[in-house]
């Protein structure tokens, strides 16, 4: 999943380098949202690996 939010960041940048705005703008939302879900699962994961774990 962070790979995916890592290819929607350079596409991001690469469409604001090149002036597509709209383009630019909704692909930094869709890395920001998928971002957003790797942290909360990665939280998850580390919670319950530690709960399981003691």
């Amino acid at each position: 999943m962070l790979y995916w939010t890592l290819i929607f960041l350079v596409v991001a940048l690469v469409a604001g380098l090149f002036g597509f705005g709209g383009i630019a703008s909704a692909s930094a939302g869709i890395a920001k949202v998928l971002f957003a879900i790797f942290i909360v699962l990665f939280l998850v994961s580390l919670i319950f690996g530690a709960v399981r774990g003691a």
